[in-house]
């Protein structure tokens, strides 16, 4: 694609933002260093790759699949693969259009990819999820057996304790919220409708041991603007910001509500109980959609304290390095976690000077209060890192940081292993790739959940 071709295309769609358009299936990968010989699995990640080349806004692109398979120290694949929904088999169809829109399996499927009880989903907030084989292959959508009715959220939280799939969804009609309960089976088991006080979009949440924390924020949906054809959410100002906390087995009536300062949160990082205090580290965003469709303030980490006994919520900013794709190690999803990685954003470049990108990866400390961070490079850029214990770990952050790392300079890809205790700029392993556009969210599917 030619330099002008991409500086004509809306924002979201230039430089690495640009699709991709072929399925490839790549073996004899070339890998700079040692792929650690205990990862057996793959590592999958979701991104909004518009099929016709063009969509109106960022998250409105085709799902598609990127995933490398690691067995034994060696790299045996990547392959790229569109999630088959209806937008693929029929490009015309519109997304905004209501009717669309609440078909449930006419779902884009491109923002998350996890493995559940034995399948890996592909997920998007306002649909149903669907199943794909270990190859990438889409088997198709799934309502868990008929007894899910309604959309099923981007951002699951697997329990590490439990291997239950805690999950919830929303819309713009009622009922506004409802909470999702998943065995480890993969069976649907609980389906419990939340007031909430309207149709907000409420992209994540929360969960504990013994607690889910939903959080009800002034982003808005509007139908005035989804008539227009425009992004149907506006922020609220008149829209009162809440945390609601609900034993995970509870329901509507179990709910306690706290008020907390106007703000909105696509990402948290995670949550855990202290005695009689939640705490919650979240990535937090001032607002989003105030100014219009593209209006995304930085997102800087914060830390909210909820204290069950007083009834009140503090709240303390953590950093003020944007940063955003927030992750623990999935053994210390609602349980208390020292270690949170986060990917930080240079704001001062844009996609025309992207060579100048300093790209990097945070590591935070919560017992010490430091911070440090993996440089990748200039004219370098890294997705959502995600951690994956080594074979013998003795301490929470023994184990790998894998990311997909975009080079402007070569146009091309990498994707690299770090060691996360560490924080070493050199990686463990690089394994060169095409090039893999920006996206959403990933996980490492290990070879227990699908082969």
């Amino acid at each position: 694609m030619s330099t002008t071709e991409n500086l004509s295309r809306p924002a979201h769609l230039q430089g690495n933002g640009a699709p991709v358009h072929d399925e490839l299936t790549i073996t004899g990968l070339r890998v700079s260093g040692a792929i650690p010989p205990e990862l057996n699995g793959r590592y999958l990640r979701n991104g909004a790759n518009p099929f016709t080349g063009m969509s109106d806004h960022p998250f409105f692109g085709d799902g598609m699949i990127h995933g490398v398979r690691l067995r034994e120290g060696k790299a045996e694949w990547y392959r790229n693969r569109y999630v088959k929904t209806p937008f693929i088999a029929n490009p015309q169809l519109n997304i905004l259009d209501l009717e669309v829109a609440l078909d449930m399996a006419s779902s884009k499927a491109n923002t998350h990819v996890v493995g559940h009880a034995g399948k890996i989903l592909a997920l998007e907030e306002g649909h149903f999820p669907y199943v794909l084989d270990g190859q990438l292959d889409t088997v198709g959508p799934t309502d868990f057996g008929g007894k899910l009715t309604g959309s099923f959220t981007a951002h699951p939280k697997i329990c590490p304790v439990t291997g239950e799939l805690l999950a919830f969804g929303y819309s713009a009609m009622a009922p506004y919220l409802t909470y999702l309960r998943v065995s480890a089976d993969g069976r649907l088991v609980q389906r419990e409708e939340i007031t909430v006080g309207g149709p907000t979009m409420m992209h994540d949440f929360n969960v504990t041991q013994n607690f889910i924390i939903f959080m009800d924020l002034p982003a808005v949906f509007d139908m005035d603007l989804a008539l227009k054809g425009e992004m149907p959410i506006h922020w609220d100002d008149n829209y009162p910001a809440r945390l609601g906390v609900m034993p995970r087995n509870g329901n509507d009536a179990s709910v306690v509500w706290y008020d907390i300062n106007p703000c909105y949160v696509f990402h948290p990082l995670n949550a855990y109980e202290d005695g009689d205090k939640i705490v919650l580290d979240v990535s937090r965003m001032s607002h989003v959609w105030r100014d219009g469709p593209m209006d995304f303030p930085s997102p800087m980490l914060y830390r909210w304290t909820i204290d069950t006994k007083m009834g009140s919520v503090t709240e303390r900013q953590i950093d003020d390095q944007p940063a955003d794709f927030p992750r623990v190690p999935d053994a210390r999803i609602g349980q208390e976690h020292r270690y949170g990685y986060l990917t930080g954003f240079d704001v001062g470049v844009s996609l025309a000077n992207a060579k100048d990108t300093i790209g990097m990866l945070l590591k935070y400390d919560q017992q010490s209060g430091a911070r440090s961070s993996i440089t990748v490079g200039r004219g370098r850029q890294p997705g959502e890192a995600v951690f994956v214990p080594a074979a013998r770990a003795t301490a929470e952050d023994d184990g790998y940081l894998l990311t997909y790392v975009y080079d402007a300079h070569s146009e091309s890809s990498e994707c690299v292993i770090y060691d996360a205790a560490t924080m070493s700029d050199d990686p463990i392993a690089a394994i060169h790739l095409p090039r893999v556009p920006f996206g959403f969210h990933g996980s490492w599917v290990d070879v227990t959940v699908a082969d």
